[in-house]
């Protein structure tokens, strides 16, 4: 038996709705009634990275991190294909090394891992993005 199963159906035109477990997802290549599936998948890669940044943050003896947030830019070929991804990770809490969130996160991330090489984002990381600033 699959681990995944879900049910992605197109009725007419191009946009698709994807039923995974009590979910639905909207999915339109022409941007129209849902986002087109390049963004889904940066969003959906952006979505698997920080979690997994926070667990494997946890899991090396990291204190809170408190917020964090991905800023995510990609970029296309002439046809449309994803050429490139690049994450900007803004972590609340002050950072020793930048790097080994980077590793955590590419460690413990699922899409990270199924993406082949060329396509992994290029991340870096903004420790202490959230504080506020003192007058």
């Amino acid at each position: 038996m699959a681990d995944i199963t879900l049910t992605t159906t197109n009725t007419d035109g191009f946009d698709t709705e994807s039923v995974i477990g009590d979910f639905a997802v909207g999915i339109d290549p022409m941007n129209e009634t849902g986002p087109d599936p390049n963004s889904v998948l940066v969003a959906d890669y952006a979505a698997c990275f920080l979690p997994a940044v926070r667990m494997g943050a946890r899991k090396s003896g990291y204190d809170d991190l408190g917020k964090m947030e991905i800023e995510a830019k990609a970029d296309l070929t002439e046809n449309d294909d994803l050429e490139s991804i690049s994450f900007t990770l803004k972590v609340e809490a002050a950072v020793e090394d930048p790097q080994e969130l980077v590793e955590l996160g590419e460690q413990f991330c699922h899409v990270h891992t199924a993406l082949r090489e060329e396509l992994h984002a290029d991340v870096t990381v903004q420790d202490e993005a959230f504080a506020t600033a003192t007058a």
